[in-house]
């Protein structure tokens, strides 16, 4: 791949999102966070749900941020090499892949839309409050899928919050 203007090799990066002038866009954006910190939705499956829709919509900035997450959330390197070929592993549990075929199914929506024998298996393992969440996980890593692949924020930088020490009283 060639280098960009920044002496990197990669496509060139388009359009700051970052930038102060586009603050209501990522305000609204990391608002559909909130509910799903507030879920039963498991951290790591979130991100196991972040980095399959990335996947297939081949979004590099998500696919470095996510696994990052991931490991942060102790997801292991198997797990995630073997991400995209979940179907033929051991490695996920029912709800997992119950989570990542309905992952699928929304993310390429529009080719097969979601058959109702699909919902009946989420639902064995999703409440209903988890189902609708999961569901706005999936929009939302869909959005920013578009707005990275579409505006190229450099890929490779991004580092996961480090997590906070517990104060402890003596």
């Amino acid at each position: 791949m060639p280098q960009n203007n920044n002496g990197a090799h990669g496509p060139e990066p388009r359009i700051n999102i970052t930038d102060p002038v586009f603050e209501g866009v990522l305000k609204a954006m990391y608002g559909l966070e909130e509910p799903l910190r507030k879920s039963s939705l498991e951290p790591a499956l979130r991100e196991l749900v972040k980095m399959r829709a990335s996947q297939i919509n081949g979004c590099a900035f998500c696919l470095d941020m996510h696994s990052k997450d991931a490991r942060a959330h102790g997801e292991t390197e198997q797990r995630l090499y073997a991400l995209n070929a979940w179907r033929e592993t051991p490695f996920f549990t029912p709800r997992e892949r119950a989570a990542l075929e309905w992952t699928e199914h929304l993310t390429l929506i529009a080719s097969q839309h979601v058959p109702d024998d699909l919902y009946a298996r989420v639902k064995e393992h999703f409440t209903d409050e988890e189902l609708v969440k999961l569901t706005l996980a999936i929009v939302q890593i869909n959005g920013y899928n578009r707005f990275a692949i579409s505006f190229r924020p450099a890929v490779g930088s991004y580092q996961p919050a480090r997590p906070q020490p517990v104060a402890v009283n003596a």
